[in-house]
């Protein structure tokens, strides 16, 4: 029987969906493919916490738990990240670690599609990419995660900093902090789904996108931003499975 735990990815669900209103608004308003990258970022992590919703409410199943691995394992930061390099950096490396991104994502996602799964190491409400009967599939996440959390943490905490200079700007300063820790607990509990302690993916993913959406609230705020400018803040951390 599933846990309070495994309901808590709908909340989840719901907060992320929020989050990818809120940029797709600001991408209308203003354009910008960083905020267009973010978009679909969040909108990656509420499909991958909706599939763990899915799975606590009808059960296990085979094409839930793939789709699962490639929302999360190799989509949960990666357009995240992919927004974040095309705030800080010339747009010319941005295209071509798009293409790179794209490319590897693609690959590693066609593996995961056909890959055996043993069936015998299946749990009815508890996803975990040892099911995999070929054990380097799960190789491809942990580059992908490492080029998110570079760019994710990294470009947030290189706008806290910077923002923290100026007394004017201290507001969107701790806006950028709060995104960086909820950049980083999605990542801490994806590795804990390497040791089948999946529970605590659930509980990392709610408090970091609360702590993101707060952060990305109060950065924002007031904020006269324009498509090259580090008004805007980076998104949530990659998820290691």
């Amino acid at each position: 029987m599933p846990s309070f735990v495994h309901y808590i990815p709908i909340v989840t669900t719901f907060i992320g969906l929020a989050l990818a209103a809120s940029l797709f608004g600001r991408y209308r308003a203003k354009g910008g493919t960083h905020l267009l990258w973010w978009t679909i970022g969040a909108l990656t992590y509420a499909a991958g916490t909706a599939v763990e919703a899915s799975v606590t409410l009808f059960g296990w199943h085979e094409w839930l738990f793939r789709a699962w691995y490639i929302t999360g394992a190799l989509l949960g930061g990666a357009p995240l990240a992919q927004g974040a390099v095309y705030l800080h950096l010339p747009r010319r490396v941005a295209n071509a670690l798009s293409v790179a991104l794209v490319t590897v994502v693609v690959i590693a996602a066609t593996f995961v599609v056909v890959v055996p799964l043993n069936h015998a190491l299946v749990e009815p409400h508890r996803l975990t990419g040892r099911v995999m009967a070929w054990p380097w599939v799960r190789a491809f996440s942990p580059f992908i995660n490492l080029y998110a959390f570079v760019f994710l943490v990294g470009g947030a905490a290189k706008s806290a900093m910077q923002f923290w200079r100026r007394r004017e700007t201290r507001n969107r300063a701790v806006g950028n902090a709060l995104i960086a820790v909820g950049a980083l607990l999605p990542g801490i509990g994806g590795s804990f789904t390497r040791f089948g302690y999946t529970e605590v993916l659930y509980v990392t993913e709610f408090i970091g996108i609360i702590l993101i959406y707060l952060g990305y609230r109060r950065a924002t705020r007031g904020a006269v931003a324009t498509e090259t400018s580090s008004h805007d803040a980076p998104f949530p951390a990659p998820v290691a499975r």
